[in-house]
């Protein structure tokens, strides 16, 4: 037992040794190797890239720089959140590179197409819009994110990144808006992320709730929904309870806690980029398996704000920072 333990220990202590500490690095470093290690292989190096990623190519290196920013959302057909939100917050980081081309592509495919049948509106993927970018002769690319957690979405973020960097003499690739946790002198994107969040709550009274809808994914990224609680439990604000549509916690997990507590009134609010079906119908639609109708068979008051994270300014600045260290990363030489 004793053997199995000392070795188990020896194995982390190796791990650590391999990818090293982060003492004062910037954020947008994210990780580095341990100086000790004169070897890295290829593997070992990706698994070290996190936080902002930089790619050079090397055969281009003698391409002339032409410069884009290409911002990333899942998107929405709902067109009025959409220009609200998505189109607002890409409009505030066009005004930040205003010399830069600024293109927005949508994750969603069927999105995509959807918004293409409704509103002749051609939407480009990631997928098309670095093909574009590539024809018209753009050699380094910024990709930003507009996904609030390091999930599913982002996962596809950065395998866009994976595949399409060696078309470009440079390609960097930002983070979500929540990202870090203050973990090893780091910031904390989370508890920065929950005191912008915190300009739209309604003052409330001891019975009052605040309940934040997520979305939920199957993607460990889950759990950034606890440290969101956690961080919202140590601002002091209130009865406020994160909940997800397709994670954990669920509606369920909530409701007990606001029974013990005493809650009769009850305010639904998105916590997603824009306010769309999950938001409209999900959360506030009239059906009797919505949320609000549910809370309200259980007997609570609801209301619901129904607005997506890019209406608040506060949210957008931290979007508007996410692609300005994309950016910084792009042009750091």
């Amino acid at each position: 037992m004793k053997k199995t333990m000392l070795k188990r220990m020896c194995l982390v202590t190796l791990a650590v040794a391999s990818f090293g500490v982060i003492t004062g690095v910037p954020a947008q470093a994210g990780y580095s190797l341990n100086p000790e290690v004169k070897d890295a292989t290829p593997a070992l190096k990706q698994a070290a890239e996190i936080g902002v990623r930089v790619y050079e190519n090397e055969a281009m290196k003698n391409a002339p720089d032409k410069d884009a920013i290409l911002v990333l959302s899942f998107g929405t057909t709902f067109k009025d959140s959409r220009e609200k939100t998505i189109n607002k917050t890409v409009s505030e980081i066009q005004a930040a590179h205003p010399d830069t081309k600024v293109v927005l592509a949508f994750t969603s495919h069927i999105i995509v197409d959807r918004i293409g049948q409704n509103e002749g509106l051609m939407i480009p993927t990631p997928e098309k819009a670095l093909a574009d970018l590539k024809k018209d002769g753009y050699t380094r690319v910024a990709i930003t994110s507009l996904d609030v957690i390091p999930g599913m979405e982002y996962a596809y973020d950065t395998a866009i990144y994976d595949l399409y960097k060696k078309d470009f003499k440079k390609m960097t690739v930002g983070t979500p808006i929540m990202y870090w946790m203050g973990q090893e002198e780091q910031r904390d994107d989370v508890e920065e992320f929950v005191q912008a969040l915190s300009t739209q709550f309604p003052k409330l009274a001891q019975d009052e709730a605040i309940l934040v809808m997520a979305h939920g994914t199957p993607h460990p990224a889950n759990a950034y929904y606890s440290v969101v609680q956690n961080r919202l439990d140590a601002a002091n604000l209130g009865n406020v309870f994160v909940y997800s549509v397709e994670g954990w916690p669920h509606l369920d997990t909530v409701m007990p806690q606001l029974k013990a507590k005493g809650i009769k009134k009850v305010t639904l609010m998105p916590m997603m980029m824009v306010a769309g079906d999950h938001a409209n119908n999900d959360m506030a639609g009239a059906e009797p398996d919505s949320h609000k109708s549910v809370l309200e068979a259980e007997g609570f008051t609801v209301n619901t704000y129904i607005h997506g994270l890019g209406e608040n300014g506060a949210v957008r600045k931290m979007f508007v920072e996410r692609a300005n260290e994309a950016w910084n990363a792009l042009e750091k030489r």
